[in-house]
C-alpha cells in the first residue's frame, strides 16, 4: 500500500503534492483540534471551528472563529502554534528538516518539492538552505520570544507568560495573526492586543518579527552573506526591501491621514506593517472608515514577498506590474536597479493579478449571497473579510464569526487558496509538456 503511494507520489507535479500536503495538515490538525484535551472544559467546539481553526493555522492567517486564549487549553493551543509552524516554513521545508535531523538524505524529487515551495532559482544547495531556514527561525522566534517576555512578565505569572511570549513570537514571525491572550471570557475577539497599543517594545518586536518574516529567508540569507551592504545585493533582495519599505511608509501615512482621529502614529506603523500580512489588531476595525478600510485592503491583496512565511500577490509582483506599465506608457524597456527585468516576469505577474482578482470578485460576491440569507453583510466588510482571507492576512472588521456554514468553507477555501499562491493553483491543472505546433502571431487591438 505504501509502495503504491510513493509511486503515485513520484508521477505528480510538484505543485499537486504540495496542495495535497498543505490540506492533509488541515484536516489532520482539524481532528487534533477537536481531542477533549484541546479545548477548556465547558467549551462545546463545532468541528466546522476546528476546521476553520486548522485551516487559518496552517494557511498562516489568523481568522478566527472562536477566541483561542478562551477556547483552547494549553494543549489545542501547542497543536495550533506547530500548525503555524509548519504552514508559515511549509509542509515540504519542514519534512526536509525532520528527514535531515533523522540522518536521512533528500532524493531529487523531495530536492524538486523543497526548490519549487521556496522559489529557489535551481536544486543546487538545497540541503545548506533548508538547514540555513531552520536556524533562521529558531534565531528569530527565540528573540521574540525573549523580548516578548519581558513584556509579558508584568501581567502574567512566570510560565504563562512565557507560554504567550513563544506563541506571539512563532505567530508574528509567520506573519499569522494568531494570539492566545483571551478575551475575559468572551469566545471571540478580533482585538485582544489592544491591550499592548500603548507598549513600544512589544509593538517594535511584532513589526520587526513580521517584516523579516514577510521579506523572505533568500532575502534574509543574502542580507547576512553581503553583510547589508546595499551595492552587492540582487535585484530580487533590492526590490523587496525597496517596495516593502515604500509599502510602510505609504501605508503609515495614509492609514494616519484617513483615521487621524482614532490612531496615533505609533498605531498608524504596526498597522502598516501588520496589514501586509500578519493581522494582528489593537483597535476595532468595524469602527474604521470605507478609507480607511480600502488603504488597509491595498496592502493585504500586495502582501509580502516570494519565499516568505506571508501571502498576498507578492511585493516583487506588485514591482514588476509598475515596470510593466511605466514600459507600455513610455515606450522603454523595462529595468530597474541597472537590470533588465525579465518579460517573462510580467507575464506571470499579470496572472497572478488576474487569479488574485478574481478570487477576491467572485469570493466577495459568493459571501454577501451566502449571508443574504442568513443576517446579511456590507459589501465592504465582505470584501474585507475575503482579500483578508487570500490575503492570509487576518484582520477582520469583526464579522467573522457571524459568518454561516457556506461563508465558512468558502472563507477555507480562499485561505487555502491563498497560502499555496495562484501560480502553484494555476498550474494544478498542468498536465502536458506544452503544444508542439506553433501559429503565426494574429492582430488584436489592445486598451
Amino acid at each position: 500500500m505504501l509502495s503504491m503511494i510513493s509511486r503515485l507520489f513520484q508521477k505528480q507535479s510538484s505543485a499537486r503534492i504540495i496542495a495535497f500536503s498543505f490540506a492533509a495538515v488541515i484536516l489532520i490538525g482539524s481532528g487534533l483540534l477537536m481531542l477533549p484535551c484541546s479545548v477548556r472544559p465547558g467549551v462545546q467546539l463545532n468541528y466546522i471551528d476546528a476546521l476553520y481553526t486548522s485551516a487559518s493555522a496552517v494557511c498562516v492567517t489568523g481568522l478566527v472563529t472562536v477566541d483561542i486564549g478562551t477556547a483552547f487549553s494549553p494543549i489545542g493551543q501547542f497543536f495550533i502554534a506547530m500548525l503555524i509552524q509548519i504552514g508559515g516554513l511549509g509542509v515540504a521545508l519542514v519534512g526536509a528538516g525532520i528527514m535531515l535531523a533523522m540522518g536521512k538524505k533528500l532524493d531529487i524529487k523531495g530536492r524538486s518539492l523543497i526548490r519549487d515551495a521556496s522559489n529557489l532559482s535551481n536544486g543546487r544547495g538545497t540541503i545548506k538552505f533548508v538547514k540555513g531556514v531552520l536556524l533562521t527561525t529558531l534565531i528569530f522566534e527565540a528573540l521574540g520570544t525573549v523580548l516578548s517576555f519581558i513584556v509579558f512578565i508584568r501581567d502574567y505569572p512566570f510560565f504563562e507568560a512565557l507560554g504567550h511570549s513563544l506563541f506571539h513570537s512563532i505567530a508574528a514571525f509567520n506573519n499569522s495573526g494568531f494570539d492566545n491572550l483571551g478575551t475575559s471570557g468572551e469566545l471571540y475577539s478580533s482585538v485582544s492586543l489592544a491591550a499592548y497599543k500603548n507598549n513600544l517594545l512589544l509593538s517594535l518586536t511584532s513589526c520587526g518579527l513580521i517584516f523579516f518574516g514577510g521579506i523572505g529567508f533568500l532575502v534574509i540569507r543574502e542580507l547576512i552573506e553581503k553583510r547589508f551592504r546595499w551595492k552587492k545585493l540582487s535585484m530580487h533582495a533590492k526590490v523587496v526591501l525597496s517596495v516593502s519599505a515604500a509599502l510602510i511608509v505609504s501605508g503609515t501615512l495614509l492609514i494616519m491621514l484617513t483615521e487621524h482621529g482614532k490612531l496615533d502614529w505609533l498605531s498608524a506603523f504596526f498597522y502598516s506593517i501588520s496589514a501586509r500580512t500578519a493581522g494582528f489588531s489593537i483597535y476595532d476595525l468595524g469602527s474604521f472608515s470605507d478609507a480607511g478600510l480600502m488603504v488597509m485592503m491595498a496592502l493585504m491583496f500586495v502582501g509580502a514577498s516570494p519565499g516568505s512565511t506571508g501571502g498576498g500577490i507578492k511585493t516583487t509582483t506588485f514591482f514588476v506590474l509598475l515596470q510593466g506599465i511605466k514600459s507600455a506608457a513610455t515606450n522603454r524597456s523595462e529595468k530597474a536597479f541597472k537590470y533588465s527585468v525579465p518579460r517573462e516576469a510580467f507575464k506571470k505577474a499579470a496572472v497572478i493579478l488576474l487569479i488574485g482578482l478574481s478570487v477576491v470578485i467572485v469570493g466577495t460576491y459568493l459571501m454577501v449571497a451566502f449571508e443574504a440569507n442568513n443576517q446579511g453583510i456590507e459589501l465592504t466588510d465582505a470584501m474585507f473579510e475575503v482579500v483578508s482571507a487570500f490575503a492570509t492576512v487576518g484582520l477582520s472588521t469583526g464579522i467573522t464569526p457571524t459568518l454561516g456554514v457556506a461563508s465558512k468553507i468558502l472563507s477555507i477555501f480562499i485561505m487555502y487558496v491563498g497560502r499555496l499562491g495562484p501560480l502553484t493553483i494555476a498550474t494544478l491543472w498542468y498536465f502536458t509538456k506544452g503544444e508542439r505546433a506553433e501559429y503565426p502571431d494574429g492582430n488584436i487591438a489592445i486598451g
